[in-house]
């Protein structure tokens, strides 16, 4: 009987857990929604899944999460860094994809090396760093066949000179990178320090194979709206 008893208990704190942990992500989503009005409500519950899914599998909880919709034209402000525990929102900025993903808008994604694409998923930052372009900062891709190639890839955030408004207009597109999110000079230093060291960053595009077979967006078996838009990779 005894045992029983503490197999209910056992499973009705399970169940509790379970609850609590769906109310925190999803009073979380409905915060950064609000703190983020111009970002896509869809892709931001989105990462918070993706986020509170490494919460489950016991990962040090990240302070921060940006989220880059490459749904959108390199000419609009597609990148969102929030801060998790204060939730609210702390840069919303222009982002550059790879040279051979597209124009301004971004249609080919790839993990391979000397793709000079941009890669999908969820990625965990590691430290800054100073290199060839300038204050920078390393990540970790967490998925694999989608972007677990990032770091030997040198898959990093930076500041670039080709990530600018006037570019944007004078051009119809910003600069492009070699697959990294490159972003304005005049904030990447500020941007990198609030991201480095275990955060998170959540690339998204309607790509229908990794919305599928991700274990982050999918973490409890869930399934995810399909889009009809079209997508190509390599």
């Amino acid at each position: 009987m005894a045992l029983h008893r503490f197999g209910f208990l056992y499973t009705a704190l399970l169940l509790t857990s379970a609850s609590l942990s769906t109310a925190y992500a999803d009073s979380l989503e409905v915060a950064l929604a609000k703190a983020a009005p111009n970002a896509n409500a869809k892709v931001i519950a989105l990462a918070v899944r993706a986020t509170q899914c490494t919460r489950v599998q016991g990962a040090a909880p990240a302070q921060r999460l940006a989220v880059i919709d490459y749904s959108l034209p390199s000419t609009e402000q597609r990148l969102w860094v929030f801060d998790l525990k204060k939730r609210k929102l702390l840069f919303q900025e222009l982002v550059a994809h790879g040279r051979n993903s597209g124009e301004n808008m971004a249609t080919q994604f790839s993990n391979q090396n000397e793709s000079f694409a941009t890669s999908l998923g969820l990625f965990r930052t590691q430290q800054s760093y100073r290199g060839q372009n300038g204050y920078s900062l390393r990540m970790e891709g967490l998925e694999p066949g989608f972007n677990d190639n990032a770091f030997d890839r040198a898959i990093v955030i930076h500041g670039a000179p080709y990530v600018s408004p006037v570019l944007a207009r004078a051009n119809g597109r910003i600069g492009r990178s070699l697959g990294c999110p490159a972003v304005r000079p005049a904030i990447a230093h500020r941007l990198i320090d609030s991201m480095k060291d275990g955060q998170l960053l959540f690339s998204y595009y309607p790509d229908q194979r990794w919305l599928k077979s991700s274990s982050y967006i999918n973490c409890s078996g869930g399934t995810v709206a399909s889009s009809d838009k079209p997508t190509k990779r390599q």
